[in-house]
């Protein structure tokens, strides 16, 4: 004979199960955990709980000797070794090794999210995530380190945390081997080499690898910025982005190399950092088999390959293929400079230049070509470098297929197939199509010539032509004829050079039609069709 519940039905064995059953209608939890206040229908829960305090933990695994501080964890944590899943969706079919787990995971399907938060009323699907959430308005963090002391929201950080002093990480990838302290970790990872992108947003299509992406990026269709800076009132999407941002304040940078001693402020920063020193590139291009130190690079080289610029200049429809780019080409439409060298008083348009001018000022070279030695004031001047080395022109012109080793010098390049000159003279009103040979064109009317000599004191207008120069001290000629084996010291004198062989004469006078090898032998002839030298032509060529 059983014991009938009146408001549900349930049978119970006996008539103190009934009991303990009714407090599930009434909510009553008559056992009180006296070091954290937690409440508990029964006293074995309570019990149970109390381990968490004592550390505790009675129940051992006879296979890997791991603890646990109730049986019913033991038992659960049993069928990791036997790979028992007894509870199935029957949606899905996915299996699940406990029967919480499986209650959890339908949620999925129901998108039921019944614990809801009383500060800001967001809703969860379990309630170990909303006590989770509840500490981000309470600030607390109960789960300490006990070697550094540092403290976490919720027991998983301090899980993760504790690998950065054991060094565990059990869970190794087979494609590139790089190692994880946790499954979960291991499986995000290995869609970075599959492609997958599983989690799509209903309103853009767009689809990504995590969810937790997906979320961020559900909130570029919203302004909805709940976590606000008290000392700037910036406003940020997510609680992470926060608390990465008071570093700006505080200038904190907790993440530290223990090679070269740099500093970081955020952990992502940091792993890309010690991927320079451990050489690692795991991100590799399929069609051109390039590789990369970072997701980001690899995303930002495919679009050389597909021609994708999706970030568009309002303004002027003007398509980029980076952010950073957009950004800088704005600049173009505004004509405030508001970053000021504090040594020339020059202005800029972007912090950006304002810094790259400032080593101007410095002898400081700090990036070194690791072939020919050469130094360099910025990261980007010594990659662009690299590729006189690696022969690598990555920036093709569509119209006659011409490479180039950098971005600037193809859009000087595409202005040779359009009439387009944007800088003009304001004294003589000649158009050019770069602002660089504006400015060197200026000087023509100024007389200045910055560039001087250090050891005759001939000046130049140009810095090309004072490097060419200076090849008359020191006798260098890097440029050979292929065909007799003499130098020159620079390409144009070269070029010029090959007439000789090929039988070249671009230079034809207008008035008799005789050819030229050189301009300046043309120019030399118009003079028998002027008074200057009242020769003809025939007597000219004697």
């Amino acid at each position: 004979m059983g014991f009938t519940c009146d408001q549900c039905g349930k049978k119970c064995s006996n008539r103190a199960r009934l009991k303990v059953h009714y407090r599930t209608h009434t909510g009553e939890r008559p056992y009180s955990c006296d070091q954290c206040g937690k409440e508990f229908t029964q006293a074995g829960a309570l019990n149970v709980h109390m381990r968490i305090h004592t550390k505790e933990k009675p129940h051992k695994c006879d296979q890997c000797e791991k603890s646990f501080s109730s049986l019913v964890g033991l038992q659960t944590h049993s069928r990791v070794h036997t790979g028992e899943k007894p509870y199935s969706c029957d949606v899905c079919e996915k299996s699940f090794s406990q029967s919480a787990n499986l209650t959890r995971h339908m949620r999925l399907h129901t998108g039921e999210k019944p614990y809801s938060c009383d500060v800001c009323d967001k809703a969860f699907s379990q309630s170990a995530t909303l006590y989770a959430h509840k500490r981000i308005h309470t600030g607390e963090k109960p789960y300490s380190c006990d070697q550094c002391e540092k403290s976490f929201s919720s027991s998983k950080g301090l899980r993760s945390h504790m690998i950065v002093h054991t060094g565990d990480k059990m869970y190794s990838c087979d494609v590139c081997g790089k190692k994880f302290g946790w499954a979960d970790s291991l499986k995000k990872h290995e869609s970075v080499h599959t492609g997958e992108k599983p989690f799509e947003c209903d309103q853009c299509g767009k689809t990504f690898r995590l969810k937790a992406n997906l979320s961020v990026h559900k909130r570029s269709h919203s302004e909805v910025r709940l976590h606000k800076c008290d000392q700037c009132d910036k406003t940020f999407k997510r609680s992470v982005y926060l608390r990465n941002h008071y570093r700006t304040h505080t200038g904190e940078k907790p993440y530290s190399c223990d090679q070269c001693g740099k500093e970081f402020s955020h952990p992502y920063s940091y792993n890309c950092h010690m991927k320079i020193h451990s050489g690692e590139k795991p991100y590799k291009c399929e069609q051109c088999g390039k590789n990369f130190r970072i997701l980001k690079d690899l995303t930002v080289h495919r679009r050389t390959h597909t021609g994708e610029k999706p970030f568009v200049c309002e303004e002027c429809g003007k398509a980029f293929t980076l952010s950073g780019h957009l950004k800088a080409h704005q600049t173009v439409h505004r004509v405030e400079r508001p970053f000021t060298c504090d040594q020339c008083g020059k202005g800029f348009k972007t912090k950006c230049h304002l810094a790259l001018h400032g080593q101007v000022h410095t002898e400081e070279r700090l990036f070194k070509c690791e072939t020919c030695d050469k130094h360099f004031k910025a990261s980007v001047c010594l990659k662009i470098h690299r590729r006189v080395h690696t022969g690598e022109r990555p920036y093709e012109c569509e119209q006659c297929g011409k490479t180039f080793r950098n971005s600037g010098d193809l859009s000087m390049h595409k202005r040779t197939h359009s009439d387009k000159r944007p800088h003009k003279c304001d004294r003589c009103e000649k158009a050019f199509r770069s602002s660089a040979h504006l400015a060197t064109h200026v000087r023509t009317h100024t007389g200045d010539k910055p560039y001087s000599c250090d050891q005759c004191g001939k000046e130049f207008r140009t810095s090309s032509a004072l490097k060419v120069h200076m090849r008359i001290h020191s006798g260098e000629r890097p440029y050979s004829c292929d065909r007799c084996e003499k130098s020159f010291a620079s390409n144009s004198t070269l070029q010029v050079h090959l007439r000789v062989h090929t039988g070249v004469k671009p230079f034809v006078c207008e008035e008799c039609g005789q050819a030229f090898s050189q301009s300046h032998s043309l120019k030399q002839h118009q003079k028998v069709h002027t008074a200057e030298r009242p020769l003809n032509c025939d007597q000219n060529r004697r």
